[in-house]
């Protein structure tokens, strides 16, 4: 058995924890508290995946993660479920273990958990992809947040392959993700501009930089990512300010990215402080607005055949900053 677990370990090139800090990835930062708390966050979801591939069953991944501090715990459940996600697809698993995971204690954090689907994908042959999505009906935020698995690997190429698809700026082959292979590109950039945020150490000028070197078309599903990767990790004292500047037209994807995040560590049950700090000058709302809104704005089932249920949401959130913006300018 440790020798088939092995192996499948080299399968997926599963990353240690050296591997996924600045200095091995190459990213060009000065250490700082803000990316000693950046750094922490992939190796949280590292450790999860060696627990995911190992555990013998679901009481003793719960137990494990539990010992993660909260603060890490969601992302720590990300790479279970990617680990959880390989096993299923593959059939090395009982072929439910995602689904058990996320009906049971990983539902807090599903939409880091998608996001861990969505790095099972960057590991996993497309052949495969039909069978990484679990039937999660009747549990919120289900099938609309699954674009969070598309996000995820969007962030996976950027973040390991980085001279490629952020230096390169490739574009992955469009899938039929729930149906809709035109949006893929959209949800992929804005995984790929979460990465930004890290691949730059968190630092506004330079991850300004970044995205508005990619073509006009692509620079508003980034700025999304970043907004939301700048919330869940925090931002240093004056930074979030000087990206809310940096954004410029962009304002209003920047803050929808980050109402977004706010929504997801409060359904967790826990938003840290400078989550709160960095959503608040991001959007001008404090956490109870912000999750008021991502909740007022969101969309019933099938609401359009055309435009999928996540971007009608992500659109109707981004509407509240665009009539803000337009209230002020008056």
């Amino acid at each position: 058995m440790s020798s088939l677990l092995g192996s499948l370990r080299r399968l997926v090139l599963a990353p240690s924890l050296a591997d996924v800090t600045f200095g091995a990835r190459g990213f060009p930062v000065v250490p700082s508290a803000l990316t000693d708390r950046l750094e922490a966050i992939p190796q949280a979801v590292v450790c999860g995946f060696e627990w995911g591939i190992d555990v013998r069953d679901q009481w003793e991944i719960e137990r494990r993660l539990s010992l993660v501090d909260v603060e890490q715990r969601g992302f720590a459940y990300e790479g279970a479920t990617m680990a959880f996600t390989v096993l299923d697809a593959m059939g090395g698993g009982r072929g439910r273990r995602t689904r058990d995971l996320l009906t049971g204690p990983g539902q807090p954090h599903i939409f880091l958990a998608y996001i861990g689907i969505g790095f099972a994908m960057a590991r996993l042959p497309r052949v495969l992809w039909k069978k990484v999505l679990p039937d999660l009906s009747g549990t919120p935020y289900h099938p609309t947040m699954s674009w969070l698995a598309v996000d995820g690997y969007g962030f996976d190429l950027a973040y390991f392959h980085t001279r490629r698809h952020v230096d390169g700026q490739q574009v992955p082959d469009p899938y039929p993700w729930q149906g809709d292979a035109a949006y893929f590109p959209r949800a992929v950039d804005q995984g790929v501009g979460r990465a930004l945020w890290f691949i730059h150490g968190g630092r506004p000028g330079e991850v300004a930089a970044a995205v508005r070197a990619f073509a006009p078309g692509r620079q508003a599903d980034l700025w999304s990512g970043v907004g939301l990767a700048a919330t869940f990790a925090g931002c240093e004292a004056g930074a979030a300010a000087v990206l809310r500047e940096e954004a410029g037209q962009h304002r209003g994807e920047l803050a929808q990215g980050s109402v977004f995040a706010t929504k997801a560590r409060d359904y967790s049950g826990f938003v840290p402080e400078h989550s709160a700090a960095t959503g608040a000058v991001l959007t001008g709302l404090d956490v109870s607005g912000a999750v008021a809104l991502a909740d007022d704005s969101e969309v019933v089932a099938g609401t359009s055949e055309r435009v999928p249920d996540y971007e009608l949401w992500r659109g109707r959130v981004r509407a509240h900053f665009a009539v803000e913006a337009e209230v002020r300018s008056h």
